[in-house]
C-alpha cells in the first residue's frame, strides 16, 4: 500500500473467521467478514489508509465470500464489494448461490453511488469479448471459464464493466493469477465498476512489484475521485 500509495486495498481468502474491525500497527484500518462456523476457510477483507478511513460512512460483513463499504468523498459516494468467488470447478449449487448473493447485494446500493467490485472471481472472460461488447473491452487474455461466462452475463444485466479488459496494457500487466510452477498464467482477479461510472477510471493493471506473499499480482485502478472525511 506504501509502495503503490494505494488508499483502499481489497482482499481475498483471507481465511479469519466471523467479522470484525482492528486497527492494524501502521495505522490503517483492517475490515473483514469471515465463516460464522469458525473456520479458517474463504473469507474477505478490505484495509483502509487513514484518508479512507475517515471517509468511511458504513460497512457490512455478508458472508465469508462478500462484504461490503460506502465512502464518501469531494462528488459522489463509491459503493465497494470484495469478494471471493468459489472456484470454476466448484458445485452449481454453490456457484448459484454466491451469484444470487453477489446480485442482491447489487440490486440494495443506492443507484446514483459509484459501484466497484473488487476481489478474486476465479474468473476468465477471455480475450473475446463478441456478445459482450458493453460488459468487457477488447483487451482481456486467454479464454473464458464457466464462471467467465456467468460473471459477463450478470453484469451484462447489471450495467457492469471489467476495467481490467479495457486497457491495452502488455499481457504481463494483465496476469493476476501465476501457478507455482509458473507455467500457467491468467486473469481471474477483476475490478468492476458501474457503466455509467465508466469514464471515471483512469487505468486498471497489474501491479508484479507488489510485495505480497502470494500468486496473485496486486490489481490496482486510479480512480478520478477524492475521498473526503466523513462527518
Amino acid at each position: 500500500m506504501d509502495r503503490y500509495s494505494t488508499d483502499i486495498l481489497g482482499l481475498s481468502e483471507v481465511r479469519w473467521p466471523k467479522n470484525g474491525k482492528i486497527t492494524l500497527q501502521s495505522g490503517r484500518a483492517m475490515l473483514y467478514s469471515g465463516r460464522e462456523d469458525g473456520l479458517h476457510k474463504e473469507g474477505v477483507g478490505i484495509i483502509l489508509s487513514n484518508k479512507a478511513k475517515k471517509s468511511l460512512m458504513e460497512w457490512k460483513p455478508i458472508d465469508e465470500r462478500l462484504m461490503y463499504a460506502r465512502f464518501f468523498t469531494t462528488s459522489l459516494k463509491i459503493s465497494i464489494v470484495v469478494v471471493y468467488s468459489p472456484t470454476n470447478e466448484s458445485a452449481e449449487e454453490v456457484k448459484e448461490a454466491f451469484l444470487e448473493q453477489l446480485q442482491s447485494v447489487i440490486n440494495n446500493i443506492p443507484k446514483h453511488d459509484v459501484l466497484l467490485i473488487i476481489g478474486d472471481f476465479n474468473a476468465k472472460v477471455g480475450r473475446n469479448n463478441e456478445g459482450h461488447e458493453s460488459a468487457m473491452g477488447k483487451h482481456g487474455i486467454g479464454e473464458r471459464n464457466d464462471n467467465g461466462e456467468r460473471l459477463l452475463d450478470m453484469f451484462e444485466i447489471s450495467n457492469l464493466v471489467i476495467t481490467g479488459t479495457i486497457f491495452p496494457h502488455k499481457q504481463r500487466h494483465k496476469i493476476s493469477w501465476i501457478s507455482p510452477d509458473g507455467k500457467t498464467e491468467n486473469q481471474v482477479d477483476h475490478v468492476i465498476v458501474s457503466k455509467q461510472h465508466r469514464t471515471l477510471i483512469l487505468d486498471t493493471r497489474a501491479m508484479r512489484g507488489a510485495n505480497a506473499s502470494s500468486d496473485h499480482e496486486l490489481i490496482r485502478s486510479k480512480v478520478r475521485i477524492k475521498l473526503k472525511k466523513h462527518k
